[in-house]
């Protein structure tokens, strides 16, 4: 008897942990989607496929070293704290656009910024970076988009507009 009561068991928990999944599986399509590292975001009407950077590393690289990114594309830098935020186009082979925005992605500060010549061979990585232009979030900033340069000629944004994004997702895998 008492056998039988654990294959029961087991079948009703195994019967459970399969409802629940599909459960999961229903919910997670009603929100937007973060799948391997992408989330989509509209920006002005315009759907976004931004490549999600949450981690230490992968912020300081951003899209350095990529030879280029197509006009739906992009990045999502999410931070785990809230600072003025200065980027520079360290390693960058093409001009980029980015969009810096608060804790509730409101739009901070727009930029364009353009493609600087890359390092010299006999320059040190800090000479280099020293004389990059930085680019400032002017405010607070915890999330910055950064998308192919002359976008932003293209999307009607204005400093304090919002931003849709799923912010709870983000703070859940920034490092």
């Amino acid at each position: 008897m008492a056998t039988i009561l654990n294959t029961r068991s087991t079948n009703r928990i195994v019967q459970l942990a399969m409802l629940l999944c599909a459960c999961s599986m229903l919910w997670g399509c009603s929100k937007p989607a973060v799948v391997e590292g992408v989330m989509a975001v509209e920006i002005s009407g315009k759907t976004f496929q931004l490549d999600i950077v949450a981690d230490k590393d992968s912020r300081l690289v951003g899209l350095g070293g990529r030879e280029s990114m197509e006009p739906g594309e992009g990045m999502l830098f999410s931070f785990p704290d809230t600072e003025i935020r200065k980027f520079l186009m360290r390693d960058c082979v093409f001009d980029i656009d980015i969009i810096f925005l608060d804790a509730a992605g409101r739009i901070t500060a727009m930029h364009a910024m353009p493609v600087e010549p890359p390092r010299a061979a006999d320059e040190s990585l800090t000479m280099y970076e020293r004389r990059l232009p930085t680019y400032s979030s002017r405010y607070k900033a915890k999330y910055a988009i950064e998308l192919v340069g002359g976008m932003l000629e293209t999307l009607d944004l204005k400093e304090g507009q919002r931003i849709e994004m799923d912010i709870q997702r983000l703070e859940a895998i920034t490092q």
